[in-house]
């Protein structure tokens, strides 16, 4: 038993000292497995990356609280998350009906798709891998081991400047896929530059928001919810639009 209790002490004095080296592994294998290597198990190396990602915080001492995971706050992101829903989907919806704006809705990945291939994105795909993994992985496991360390500011500069740079392999195709996108950037070297530069760019200013939910909140269910609805509600949209 004592052996066991000294096994256990060692563990815990070096996880804040390996826990977020481990982060760092875990997340380069999902964002290539995602991207290049195996785009087919995508939501299985979400949700297997998101729950390696979670033991390396518990390993490195972050509570659930921490990693807005807490029970106490679990009820106000409910809230905070369905509030957040129907903003998006009532934005969304004036955007469609307007010609202006509809054409951000023009997206290969959603036009064609079949109705059940659509429930599967929604209800699926977006929640059980990308929102899952992201939000866990930048709002709570590496906002939560950064704030311990260095503070709040920082762990949100940091963490949104990271998961604009997740964002690299996945929009290198952008501008092909996207109609506004390519209206505004063109085609060739350099609009696949100009697409990837400004993905990155937005993609870490939403972090940033969605750091700001998280800690509003006090709940990674808002971040989530928000994730989500832009993504979700945003390819159902996209979907109607291109049946027509």
């Amino acid at each position: 038993m004592a052996r066991s209790n000294d096994r256990t002490s060692q563990l815990r004095a070096v996880g804040p000292a390996i826990a977020p080296a481990a982060v760092a592994v875990v997340l380069i294998a999902a964002n290539l497995l995602n991207n290049r290597l195996a785009p087919g198990a995508y939501v299985a190396t979400c949700a297997g990356g998101a729950a390696l990602l979670l033991l390396a915080a518990r390993w490195d001492g972050c509570s659930w609280p921490d990693l807005g995971l807490g029970r106490d706050s679990l009820r106000r992101g409910l809230r905070w998350a369905a509030v957040l829903a129907l903003l998006v989907l009532a934005v969304y919806t004036v955007a469609a009906l307007l010609p202006p704006t509809r054409t951000a809705f023009e997206d290969e990945r959603a036009g064609g798709s079949p109705f059940p291939e659509v429930l599967y994105n929604v209800l699926v795909h977006i929640p059980l891998g990308t929102v899952l993994l992201e939000e866990i992985a930048f709002r709570g496991v590496l906002y939560a081991m950064l704030a311990r360390r260095y503070g709040v500011p920082k762990a949100v500069a940091v963490s949104s400047f990271l998961f604009g740079l997740w964002h690299v392999l996945p929009s290198l195709g952008l501008a092909s896929r996207n109609a506004a996108v390519e209206s505004l950037v063109g085609t060739g070297t350099g609009a696949t530059a100009a697409a990837v530069t400004a993905a990155v760019a937005v993609t870490a200013l939403g972090g940033a928001v969605f750091c700001e939910l998280r800690r509003r909140s006090g709940s990674l269910l808002a971040p989530m919810g928000l994730h989500w609805s832009l993504n979700g509600i945003g390819f159902a949209f996209a979907a109607a639009l291109a049946a027509g």
